[in-house]
């Protein structure tokens, strides 16, 4: 999986669009928009920024936009679609390239499992001001008849895996020092767990 990752994110970048619309039914751009109601403040970083999808929609809401991404590819492609003058910078999360306190929120959708390392979750919080906000939307699960039924046919609750997800899922940030709250938001066909972990 992740030579498929990296293959995907490096040399076959120029794939990722049709490769996440496929995967995601259509609904990738619609996802990764679901966490603007989230974000606090106006000095926003996005960690992993890929083809810049999400930075040319924040664009449009007069804020203060900083992107890192690791990807020489994904960057150049960001940088043809939100313009080349745009503040796109290389680099990883562990060992964040910006000052202390410069961001109210920092934001990151369907990151890889570098989001759950404790460097990359202690930079996150040193970049993040004294209120500041770190949104992750790490999943988002299809919902269809097939499911349904899977869940009818396995006497299993979606409620309960929900529970079982988001507990898991808020352990790394909260052991991080971060007061954590995990949601499930119910979109078009489709659930998000979203992170929110306040400095």
């Amino acid at each position: 999986m992740r030579i498929f990752f990296y293959l995907l994110y490096h040399p076959f970048a120029f794939a990722y669009d049709f490769v996440a619309a496929f995967v995601s039914f259509g609904q990738w751009k619609n996802w990764g928009r679901s966490i603007l109601p989230f974000i606090s403040g106006t000095h926003i970083l996005e960690l992993g920024h890929g083809p810049g999808h999400l930075q040319r929609f924040l664009l449009n809401a007069n804020l203060t936009l900083f992107g890192l991404d690791e990807s020489t590819q994904m960057i150049r492609l960001a940088k043809k679609r939100i313009g080349a003058n745009q503040k796109l910078t290389r680099g990883i999360a562990q060992y964040l390239p910006f000052a202390s306190e410069s961001f109210s929120s920092i934001i990151s959708t369907f990151p890889t499992d570098y989001i759950f390392d404790s460097k990359t979750l202690s930079e996150i919080k040193r970049c993040l001001r004294s209120s500041g906000r770190l949104i992750v939307l790490p999943a988002a699960f299809p919902s269809n008849r097939f499911l349904k039924w899977l869940y009818k046919a396995t006497g299993e609750s979606p409620e309960a895996l929900d529970e079982s997800i988001k507990s898991k899922m808020k352990e790394p940030f909260v052991k991080a020092g971060f007061q954590t709250e995990v949601q499930i938001l119910d979109v078009k066909s489709s659930r998000l767990l979203i992170v929110i972990a306040n400095k």
